[in-house]
């Protein structure tokens, strides 16, 4: 009896082991902030429209679909950015909430060439809080890597991906703070 329980258990580990390495990739994260030598509002005008991301150096162009969209760009809405890179290539994202009180905006990446941004159903959030007077600007978000699968390729894995993410948002900081000026 005693040996069929450890061979029960033995099995149990050895199968519950194999699932374990089987799962694939992991959720990963990105966040990044900086404090702006502007109010709120000043920053929030800015990178609060989901219609212009003309402030992002990576970016050459904004496109709401349908064309002609209104200025007041409802949720779900959906924007083609065309980037600043060889070839014009293009992310589609769709808004899934803006809130002007809490200068919070949430997106989701609907499009992407792996190639391009090696990520997979990519969503974050963009924020605005006051920090004395002086806007906090926070980008964070969650994504999987570019290869769903195991043994990703290396442009395709978790180092790559997070790398990724990390330049769009560093190059976006970088870009507000010069404009704003930065608070050290």
């Amino acid at each position: 009896m005693m040996r069929q329980v450890l061979a029960a258990a033995l099995g149990a580990t050895v199968l519950l082991a194999g699932a374990a390495m089987a799962h694939g990739p992991s959720r990963q994260k990105a966040e990044m902030s900086v404090i702006l030598d502007a109010t709120p509002a000043e920053v929030w005008e800015v990178v609060g429209r989901f219609d212009d991301m003309s402030w992002h150096p990576a970016i050459a162009a904004t496109r709401m679909e349908p064309e002609g969209a209104p200025a007041d760009v409802p949720e779900e809405s959906t924007r083609v950015l065309t980037l600043a890179a060889e070839g014009d290539p293009t992310i589609t994202e769709v808004l899934l909430g803006r809130d002007d009180e809490k200068m919070t905006l949430r997106y989701m990446i609907t499009e992407v060439d792996v190639a391009v941004i090696p990520v997979t159903n990519y969503s974050s959030t963009m924020q605005v809080k006051d920090n004395d007077g002086r806007a906090e600007f926070v980008w964070r978000g969650g994504f999987y890597r570019g290869f769903p699968n195991n043994d990703p390729p290396a442009e395709l894995n978790d180092d790559a991906a997070v790398a990724a993410v990390n330049g769009i948002y560093q190059a976006g900081i970088d870009a507000l703070a010069e404009r704003f000026g930065r608070v050290e």
